[in-house]
């Protein structure tokens, strides 16, 4: 028996959900639909919703589901938070509206559009905060930027994530020749 799929997932006040081809939970910060897999159903229990699975050949999916689903009913209820930081001299980040525009060494600063229900917030040009409703969306835009100057291991210039712990390569000596 799956132990993610045995816990049953609790229900803030404030979400609601439909159960029907896919799992809809709605709550303040938004919207977000679950599919569910054959095999696999949803049972509300006063304020908890848990899932069950008809046989064991579906439990591959089973804690999955849960997983899902519960990241959901947290991300209209409380919201997702992913930071980064950059680092490096002259590198730096902005934000207008929708645009995100980075300045990382390149010869020329990159542009970001930022997906519906992410938002970027800058602290000091350095310090970016993403928050979102969908964990997915939000850890994809994450990526996404942490892919535009990945962290080098000579100098550890680049975006990283916060508390990311890296390992600093030595350089090359000088010894070299006959």
């Amino acid at each position: 028996m799956s132990r993610v799929g045995k816990k049953p997932i609790p229900l803030p006040k404030g979400v609601k959900i439909n159960i029907g081809e896919s799992l809809q939970v709605e709550g303040p910060k938004g919207k977000l639909s679950v599919p569910i897999p054959a095999g696999v159903r949803f049972e509300q229990k006063s304020d908890q919703l848990e899932v069950v699975r008809d046989s064991d050949q579906f439990a591959a999916v089973h804690g999955l589901t849960r997983a899902l689903a519960a990241n959901a009913v947290q991300g209209v209820s409380v919201g997702f938070t992913r930071e980064l930081d950059i680092v490096g001299t002259g590198y730096r980040a902005d934000v207008k509206g929708k645009i995100a525009t980075f300045t990382l060494g390149y010869s020329h600063p990159l542009e970001m559009l930022l997906p519906a229900g992410v938002d970027l917030k800058v602290d000091k040009q350095t310090h970016l905060i993403l928050t979102g409703h969908d964990r997915q969306a939000v850890g994809q835009v994450a990526a996404h930027i942490r892919a535009l100057r990945p962290p080098d291991p000579y100098k550890n210039k680049g975006v990283r994530y916060t508390g990311e712990v890296l390992r600093k390569k030595a350089g090359k000596t000088g010894a070299g020749g006959k």
